[in-house]
């Protein structure tokens, strides 16, 4: 990018170091959420798979901005120069690797979301269970890690953007007048950044604030509970979810 002196190429090359950086902290907080509960930590480190999403998404926001600024300047006072040919041949190293970091998030993502498959609960005067389920609590696998999402989300927006860096580097390449192409770059990826991770966003806040995931539901759970044996009335019912696939429940029954 510094070579090419293409803004574009820049924003490409740095995004690509903030997945390499994503995919590191995302593997470790997967590690460590495997561990087994502490008598410090007893629901074990699962939260550190929604932690590093979080802080995935903040590593996108706040590079963009910075590379959005940039975009802004070059607009305003377009004197500048891009070498054509050394921005073509590095856009499309940038797509074809991109293509292949996304490929294998893409299948890790699948196989983290099918390696969970278990759900308990108990019972004693008061309930505490923790499952993943949909409706009534079945078990699904319908969610994957924040963790891996988070990564995966970013790498396809690098892509798309990859992409539109190797268009723009035809333009420069073979149109130099369009140069502005380079910073227009820019602009489009920062709405596709948006558009990409506010789901992201949502699903973290969720859990950080430890609401209610979206496919349980408070008052069948209740109803379930009360169609035990020998439980009279549920008098607090709690559900949170601790990540993306694990939710848990604390109740504390009449019997």
């Amino acid at each position: 990018g510094y070579m090419a002196n293409s803004l574009a190429i820049m924003t490409d090359a740095l995004h690509i170091l903030t997945d390499l950086v994503g995919i590191v902290v995302s593997l470790l907080a997967l590690w460590l959420s495997a561990k087994p509960p502490t008598h410090t930590f007893t629901f074990g480190l699962h939260r550190l798979e929604v932690m590093s999403a979080g802080i995935s998404v903040l590593l996108i926001y706040i590079l963009t901005g910075v590379l959005l600024n940039e975009a802004v300047q070059r607009t305003l006072r377009p004197d500048f120069t891009i070498d054509g040919d050394v921005m073509l041949i590095t856009a499309a190293v940038g797509v074809a690797i991109n293509l292949i970091m996304g490929f294998l998030l893409n299948q890790s993502g699948h196989l983290h979301s099918h390696a969970h498959s278990h759900s308990h609960s108990h019972s004693s005067g008061h309930a505490h269970s923790q499952r993943r389920g949909q409706g009534r609590g079945r078990s699904q696998h319908s969610h994957g890690s924040l963790a891996v999402r988070a990564a995966f989300i970013h790498a396809l927006g690098d892509l798309v953007q990859s992409v539109g860096v190797l268009i723009a580097a035809y333009i420069v390449r073979f149109k130099p007048e369009y140069k502005l192409a380079d910073p227009i770059c820019t602009y489009i990826f920062s709405v596709l950044v948006l558009v990409t991770t506010l789901r992201i966003i949502r699903d973290t806040g969720l859990i950080l604030l430890e609401g209610v995931p979206r496919h349980m539901n408070v008052s069948v759970m209740k109803e379930d509970l009360l169609k035990l044996d020998g439980v009279e009335s549920v008098e607090d019912l709690k559900l949170w979810a601790l990540t993306a696939e694990h939710t848990v429940a604390l109740a504390h029954l009449q019997l």
